[in-house]
């Protein structure tokens, strides 16, 4: 079965925020933050396909476009938005290419108008060939750059990837919530509550593994595939480090991986070849591809549906919360149940 990539849902489970969180965002005072730091912007504003966040490439009279990214309020704390800057600023430090934030008089998280707000250097690139095992191996072998770096010390502020966090929570907040239509209720239940036992088992037959600082979210659409510049660089940029957390390695690796069976066992052996050139990797978490995949599923409906008082959302996904929708949902879960209970994926 050809297996579908997971949107991207943001990774923390958090209350509903207030309705239209980001109300007071107006081009105006876009500029007028940028201001209150001491830049000078030129008027040029872009909006970048961001829904969680609101982020912006904007235009500066003395020097490149930038790119400012307003954080949604009541999702992080300061301490846990410092904690992604500085894992950021880490990589940077050891020639990791990631999007790092300006730091301006001092500091890289800004407050303007009730918002929180940073900025970052504009990043061009496009997205990776992944028919190409080559770019897979280059891949594997940046991100494991990026491990080294995340295992040499823990997250104080920011969560970890978990069942509870994850999975229980989503499913619990769902169903406190009357999301899903009554005829739906009784199957969607019952799959969540055996994917989730389904989970569990992967995990129990992972065994304890090794948990340290990921990227979080290191889907395609944050990783912009640049050609080789003036500087001789060509390769991975990695952006958007917002859902920064602790958990397994092979977090950000699995959505890298598409297609048939056989298609991801050649994938994955292209990413691994290219990542174990600088981190050794546990083949016990293998056995958490199908598990984590779920996971996310369950978190994603969770997100659309905490968010849904966001006039964004129901613009951009009207699809979500109709009949069908649940029950492609239930039709999902049922495929992971039996995903789960398969062998791991092994490299080809």
């Amino acid at each position: 079965m050809t297996r579908r990539r997971t949107s991207s849902p943001p990774a923390a489970a958090e209350p509903a925020a207030a309705p239209a969180p980001f109300a007071v965002l107006t081009p105006d005072f876009v500029l007028d933050a940028i201001e209150s730091v001491g830049l000078r912007p030129d008027g040029r504003q872009l909006a970048l396909n961001s829904y969680e966040n609101r982020v912006y490439q904007v235009g500066m009279e003395d020097g490149p476009m930038s790119v400012v990214k307003f954080y949604r309020p009541g999702r992080w704390r300061d301490a846990a938005i410092l904690e992604e800057h500085a894992f950021t600023a880490e990589l940077a430090e050891r020639e990791v290419p990631v999007a790092a934030p300006l730091v301006i008089g001092g500091d890289t998280l800004h407050h303007h108008g009730g918002l929180r707000f940073a900025l970052f250097p504009r990043l061009a690139g496009r997205a990776p060939e992944l028919s190409d095992p080559a770019t897979l191996e280059r891949l594997g072998r940046y991100i494991a750059r990026i491990h080294a770096v995340g295992a040499t010390r823990p997250f104080a502020a920011r969560p970890t990837l978990d069942i509870a966090g994850f999975g229980e929570d989503s499913r619990d907040w769902l169903l406190a919530h009357d999301f899903i239509p009554p005829d739906v209720l009784p199957a969607w239940r019952s799959s969540a509550d055996q994917a989730l036992d389904g989970v569990r088992r992967a995990y129990e037959r992972a065994g304890p593994v090794r948990h340290l600082r990921l990227h979080g979210d290191c889907h395609l659409g944050n990783v912009m595939w640049q050609a080789e510049d003036r500087g001789g660089f060509a390769g991975p940029q990695f952006v958007d480090f917002d859902d920064a957390r602790m958990g397994p390695a092979v977090q950000d690796l699995w959505m890298l991986l598409s297609g048939e069976r056989h298609e991801m066992s050649r994938q994955l052996a292209d990413v691994l070849a290219g990542y174990e050139d600088f981190m050794e990797f546990s083949p016990r978490e293998l056995h958490l591809v199908e598990a984590l995949r779920t996971l996310r599923l369950l978190h994603y409906s969770a997100w659309l549906a905490r968010r849904w008082n966001d006039p964004a959302f129901p613009a951009a996904f009207p699809w979500f919360n109709t009949q069908r929708y649940w029950q492609d949902r239930v039709l999902e879960l049922r495929e992971q149940i039996a995903l789960m209970d398969e062998p791991p994926l092994w490299p080809a």
